[in-house]
């Protein structure tokens, strides 16, 4: 058994189609579906989830005035480039 801290018991209702390959999946792995739902979690939160808290991280900096002006920004770019150039 793993030493990880658990959570109390969530409940949920799902739509019957997801619960069944779930519960497949769950089958064919000789595993739990709580297995099966912490794997698609963890998948879900290091692709989506993440970028859903990346993005509201960065609305934040920005109104907290930490963001950079988008013209200030190529202006720079520019001047970098036409100095590689030269």
């Amino acid at each position: 058994m793993s030493d990880r801290e658990l959570s109390d018991p969530i409940t949920m209702r799902l739509p019957l189609d997801v619960l069944a390959e779930i519960e497949e999946i769950a089958g064919i792995c000789d595993r739990s579906r709580s297995w099966v739902f912490v794997r698609a979690l963890k998948s879900y939160l290091v692709a989506e989830g993440r970028e859903i808290i990346e993005l509201e991280r960065a609305r934040r900096e920005v109104d907290a005035g930490l963001g950079h002006d988008l013209d200030d920004v190529v202006d720079e770019v520019d001047a970098i480039v036409k100095g590689a150039v030269a």
